[in-house]
């Protein structure tokens, strides 16, 4: 394409990765899991790696069986199933997390001396510390968007993206987002304004002739049209903004009691990480209406549990989402600590001028 090889062709170039995630290759088997994904986190490239041997040799690391207490036979067993589960995860795991989990799950009925010696033996978080979460935070997927090969998004779903990292000083309260999704993204690559990509070109030449208040002038432009270009890792990427809602919760006004608890959670959550978002429609204020994993937690769950939100059931009737409140409620839990917690979307009818 025409703007990428502009991009590439220019010294100050904006190189289209994934930052911090993993980035397919645009060579080898597609689904391979070695040479192919490339990530900052080592034991998660360890493990991608002997997976990739594995599936050409068969041969599982030989310094595997001072860490197990299985057989050699039954980890080439695991192996097997291990790959077979990279190679259906959508998206690939990318996170030290987000592989424990994976393997915690695949290997379930295994031993639970071999599950966490393999662990140990690629330095993942142990299955404790996964669990080692503050009040209610689940440490799996709920069974309601698990499915078999990872393939089928759930009923509503309009389509999925996966963001950048996060900077969660654009959070702007307890149940709102600001991402922002790589336009390498085949969703995104083919619908970039051509103004947009222009502007970048230029400013790319610009900046390359220190010609900063041109530069300068060019990212605003773009910015208006609503992408960005973020550094991440010292690498410029062209990136697509989008304002999120997280779908079927309500979280306190920011000058309601309770509200900057809730933004405070919500930061801790997202801050830094790249998230999973399920998108299944836009409001009236053209934000995205989505559900948010973040390293195989679920958002919404975290922030129910905690009572820092209510479930919003005039949008969403969600039996789980329902079943997280009561138990935050019985529990006393953040909002529900007041003995008559005021809804928010009361709140807001009654100081319309602060509502959103």
């Amino acid at each position: 394409m025409f703007w990428k090889l502009g991009f590439f062709n220019m010294g100050n170039a904006l190189r289209l990765l994934y930052g911090k995630c993993f980035q397919p290759s645009t060579t080898g088997d597609s689904d391979s899991v070695g040479p192919p994904y490339t990530t900052t986190a080592p034991a998660v490239s360890a493990l991608a790696h002997d997976l990739f041997n594995f599936e050409i040799t068969s041969q599982v690391p030989e310094a595997l069986s001072q860490h197990v207490v299985s057989s050699r036979e039954a980890q080439v067993t695991w192996y097997g199933k291990l790959l077979q589960a990279w190679k259906e995860a959508k998206p690939p795991p990318k996170t030290p997390e987000e592989v424990a989990r994976l393997i915690v799950e695949t290997l379930s009925r295994h031993q639970k001396a071999d599950v966490e010696g393999l662990l140990e033996f690629y330095g993942l978080p142990h299955p404790s510390i996964l669990a080692e979460i503050s009040t209610g935070v689940p440490t799996r997927l709920p069974e309601f968007v698990r499915f078999q090969g990872g393939t089928r998004l759930p009923e509503g779903v309009e389509f999925e993206m996966h963001t950048l990292p996060v900077d969660g000083n654009t959070v702007p309260d307890g149940d709102g987002l600001n991402v922002y999704v790589n336009t390498d993204d085949p969703r995104e690559s083919s619908n970039i304004p051509r103004a947009v990509l222009m502007a970048a070109v230029r400013r790319s030449k610009a900046r390359a002739k220190k010609n900063y208040a041109r530069a300068d002038e060019l990212r605003q432009k773009i910015i208006e049209s609503g992408y960005q270009v973020i550094d991440l890792q010292n690498e410029e990427i062209l990136a697509r903004k989008y304002r999120i809602r997280l779908r079927g919760i309500d979280a306190p006004e920011m000058s309601m009691p309770f509200g900057k608890e809730a933004k405070e959670e919500l930061v801790k959550l997202v801050h830094g990480k790249c998230l999973r978002v399920l998108v299944y429609g836009e409001d009236q204020y053209g934000r995205c209406v989505a559900d948010i994993y973040c390293n195989g937690i679920f958002v919404q769950e975290v922030m129910l549990k905690k009572g820092l939100a209510w479930h919003y059931v005039a949008y969403d009737q969600r039996v789980e989402f329902a079943t997280w409140q009561k138990e935050a409620r019985t529990k006393k839990t953040g909002l529900w600590v007041q003995s008559n917690p005021e809804k928010p979307w009361e709140w807001r009818k009654k100081n319309k001028r602060e509502g959103r």
